[in-house]
């Protein structure tokens, strides 16, 4: 008798600690990173991405959101001197994630071992404004 109560203890506990997991999981809970701020996530490759951070359903990836990256636009010069260097004539750009050949859906999952380290953005840096300029350019 004593043994069905304790297996019946242990079954409930499992599906008790099973249906939070779901739960958290399957309704799209974020963690501690995920305080509405924008991030600025620099993979080990070189890539930085600009999102809003959560973690994936294993633990092993994070989530980001809201994806913008920033693109080196290379103007050619025919005859460069010598006093000039490489980005000199060079333009960066703010770029939304989507837009691409290959039509990337605005989420993305990362591997954890790939991320290098997460910067919070102020809310007055030139890439949180490019992005409110953006986002407000779009509701119009």
């Amino acid at each position: 008798m004593a043994k069905k109560v304790i297996y019946g203890l242990v079954v409930v506990i499992v599906l008790v600690l099973v249906g939070v997991g779901v739960f958290t999981k399957g309704f799209g809970y974020w963690d501690k990173n995920n305080d509405g701020n924008w991030k600025a996530v620099f993979l080990a490759n070189g890539q930085v991405y600009f999102g809003h951070l959560g973690t994936g359903w294993s633990g092993k990836t994070v989530v980001l959101k809201d994806i913008y990256y920033l693109q080196v636009d290379q103007q050619e010069n025919l005859q460069p001197d010598k006093t000039s260097s490489a980005t000199d004539n060079s333009k960066l750009s703010l770029v939304k994630l989507g837009s691409e050949l290959h039509g990337p859906k605005d989420k993305m999952e990362i591997n954890r071992d790939q991320v290098l380290f997460v910067e919070d953005l102020k809310t007055d840096s030139k890439v949180v404004s490019a992005i409110d300029e953006y986002q407000s350019s779009q509701n119009k």
